[in-house]
């Protein structure tokens, strides 16, 4: 009030560009630190109590609902206790090798993933983590932006430095995709197999584990030549990985 009164009093200089676009900055960085709280905020949330659902589950119930208006996710969330060892040993191997050794970030899996996507001219190997890819699942729309990357990075800082390693594999496990509408461990093991999460074989685990690039075209092309070969190849794997 007090500025208004200033810059409205008589003989007062209206503002200009540089003074609009000064106090514009001024409110964009103020509702980004926000934003950025809120975040932080839900992430010390979880150490204790479990996400409900993630910003890409809204997304695709949406999409699932423009053709089946009263259509759910097949989603139930499991303790870690509760999964069996095999997909996790299955899910470290085929995503992130390095998982517990690293600090969000695996910066040689990244190079290595630039060079092969050069090479081909075209994205055809990723270098995220699974923290990477929990806070994009957790935090994110669907909808690629400029400052995407930079956001997904520094959400993975947070859930590095708040969450356990043991955490952020728990929660990962219970909300990633696994098929068209079919989200979390418990949820995919009943989908593919008719057994919970804690009752997969290595081979089962393995297979699950081969289909989460590509979840969706997996889940109606249950056995390319492809799949079973990298189901093959992480299974081999698997006695190989470190978990939390």
């Amino acid at each position: 009030m007090k500025n208004w009164l200033l810059n409205n009093r008589p003989g007062a200089q209206p503002l200009g560009f540089g003074g609009y676009f000064t106090r514009g900055l001024v409110v964009f960085f103020m509702l980004l630190f926000l934003y950025q709280l809120w975040i932080f905020l839900h992430i010390c949330w979880w150490i204790k109590f479990n996400p409900s659902s993630s910003a890409f589950m809204v997304d695709r119930l949406e999409i699932i609902q423009e053709e089946k208006p009263d259509a759910e996710l097949k989603y139930q969330w499991v303790d870690y206790s509760r999964i069996s060892n095999n997909l996790k040993r299955a899910v470290v191997a085929s995503e992130d090798a390095k998982f517990v050794d690293h600090e969000g970030f695996d910066w040689e899996g990244i190079e290595k993933a630039y060079a092969k996507n050069l090479k081909k001219g075209k994205i055809v190997a990723g270098g995220s983590t699974i923290s990477q890819q929990l806070a994009k699942n957790l935090f994110l729309s669907t909808k690629r932006t400029p400052w995407r990357k930079g956001e997904e990075a520094l959400i993975t800082v947070m859930l590095e430095n708040v969450l356990s390693k043991r955490r952020i594999l728990e929660i990962y496990l219970n909300i990633i995709e696994w098929g068209n509408g079919v989200f979390g461990a418990e949820a995919a093991s009943r989908h593919y197999y008719k057994t919970s999460a804690a009752g997969l074989s290595s081979a089962q685990a393995a297979k699950l584990a081969a289909m989460i690039p590509n979840p969706r075209y997996y889940d109606a092309h249950k056995s390319t030549s492809y799949l079973n070969r990298r189901t093959a190849t992480i299974q081999a794997r698997m006695r190989f990985s470190e978990v939390p």
